[in-house]
């Protein structure tokens, strides 16, 4: 069996119902572009690690980053992995590769300054549209969750939100439209509790929408992604401060909350990270300022 007819064959039968439909679209859109072309004649059986080595190599060299090489690795690993398991191929060496090294990207926030000039112009022009990014800034919320947000998932007398669902743009013959999913990981469904003076504008929010969506756009599925990505980067524009990407809103938001003294563990939680580990090893840096002060705390100690 050549390659390229087993991986139709695992795409179809064991990557397509058991992930997320934007996973699949993305493991079959790295095959088509990338493994097919080189790997997908080889015989099955005969792919050596030698032959999976010098794949490797190419796609690092071509100016691919590293986390693409490893995501591509991992699917060729998965593919293989899985027709052996099944006794469709008779062996494999994708533990031999040598991967190219990732690094930890580099996380970027607002200063205080930039954040109060975003947050003035958002409540001068009081529009509901705009709302999200002041939700995004108290409440980490990935854009995705921000804009799946319905009201039924917002309890404004407990003063919580819930994130239970995520959205997507995906390219529909001539034009992109709205996909629902679910959350990025298990960990991610959860509920956020809300500072009391967000709760006073969403309950003045509410009623001028009237809408099913917490941020209202011109359909009836609400904002869709790129659209309101291209109306934060005309704000920004419009305030004169460098451009970020709509995620930093969330970096903002889990680094003031670390200089307010929010621990860890909570803040991982609020965030729907694994575990706090991994806030702590994204976010370590936003810590600076609290251990200069702490050390001269220490420093006093000396006579």
């Amino acid at each position: 069996m050549l390659y390229k007819e087993w991986l139709d064959e695992w795409l179809e039968l064991y990557v397509k119902d058991s992930t997320k439909e934007r996973t699949y679209r993305k493991y079959k859109q790295q095959i088509d572009k990338y493994i097919v072309p080189i790997l997908g004649d080889f015989d099955a059986n005969r792919i050596t690690a030698v032959d999976l080595q010098k794949f490797s190599v190419s796609l690092a060299r071509s100016g691919l980053a590293a986390n693409s090489v490893n995501f591509i690795v991992a699917i060729l690993k998965s593919s293989l992995k899985k027709g052996v398991n099944l006794g469709t191929i008779d062996r494999q060496f994708t533990d031999a590769i040598s991967r190219p090294k990732t690094r930890q990207s580099t996380v970027t926030c607002f200063s205080k300054d930039e954040q109060k000039k975003i947050e003035s112009y958002v409540f001068t022009h009081q529009k509901p549209f705009l709302f999200g990014i002041l939700l995004s800034l108290y409440s980490g919320l990935r854009i995705g969750e921000l804009l799946a947000l319905t009201w039924d998932d917002v309890d404004l007398k407990k003063g919580i939100l819930s994130v239970t669902k995520s959205c997507h743009d995906s390219w529909a013959g001539k034009r992109y439209v709205k996909i629902f999913d679910s959350t990025k990981t298990q960990s991610s469904e959860r509920i956020i509790p809300l500072p009391k003076q967000i709760i006073d504008y969403m309950k003045k929010l509410r009623k001028l929408t009237g809408t099913k969506f917490v941020v209202s756009g011109r359909s009836e599925y609400g904002a869709q992604i790129r659209s309101y990505q291209r109306t934060f980067s005309i704000v920004l524009r419009k305030l004169n401060i460098e451009h970020k990407g709509f995620h930093a809103l969330r970096h903002t938001f889990a680094t003031r909350a670390l200089e307010v003294g929010m621990d860890v563990k909570t803040l991982s939680e609020i965030l729907g990270h694994r575990n706090p580990m991994i806030t702590l090893q994204r976010y370590a840096h936003s810590l600076i300022e609290h251990k200069t002060e702490m050390m001269n705390k220490v420093g006093r100690l000396l006579p």
